[in-house]
């Protein structure tokens, strides 16, 4: 998969991203807004083992967020089953020398056109920290709504904190 984009180009994965994704996944700013699964520090081997997971998916829903031929973020979506069978979640992470240049809206857009077109979703989510307003904010512009928050319904460096969620839907 390639989409070219003005600021960037969201793209399949290749094995030799490994070591730009390494140099810019290991940043603690980038840790403390995503999942645990995400490691820190994060190593070449961290990175090795996210891209193989990334190449065996069917059908490819994790990408790489490419600038100049370098992997400089991921941005990707898990599709729900059962009743939820036309959500899905996405989630994404840009190298912090990229911050505030509108490169992850544009990605969060195209990423999630990409995800109705494709797959027969409906809805499309995210789940942003109460202390990522920078994350909110892409969302918003990328036409995302919120409709709650979460209260204490996450546990991260050591704090439980709040949620929001955002969607996108199409009817």
């Amino acid at each position: 998969m390639e989409i070219k984009l003005r600021e960037c180009t969201v793209r399949s994965w290749k094995k030799e991203d490994a070591d730009s994704v390494a140099r810019h996944a290991d940043n603690r700013k980038i840790w403390i807004n995503l999942r645990d699964a995400f490691p820190h520090p994060y190593t070449i081997s961290d990175a090795q083992r996210f891209i193989d997971l990334c190449l065996s998916m069917e059908p490819e829903t994790y990408f790489c967020i490419d600038r100049g031929n370098e992997a400089i973020g991921s941005i990707g979506f898990g599709i729900l089953t059962d009743v939820a069978r036309f959500s899905a979640e996405i989630g994404y992470w840009l190298g912090e020398q990229y911050w505030g240049r509108g490169i992850m809206t544009e990605a969060l857009k195209a990423v999630t056109d990409y995800a109705f077109s494709n797959h027969g979703l409906h809805r499309v989510f995210a789940l942003p920290y109460e202390w990522n307003q920078a994350s909110i904010r892409v969302l918003e512009k990328a036409g995302y709504e919120p409709e709650v928050r979460m209260r204490c319904s996450a546990f991260k460096d050591g704090k439980l904190i709040d949620q929001f969620l955002y969607a996108y839907t199409r009817e």
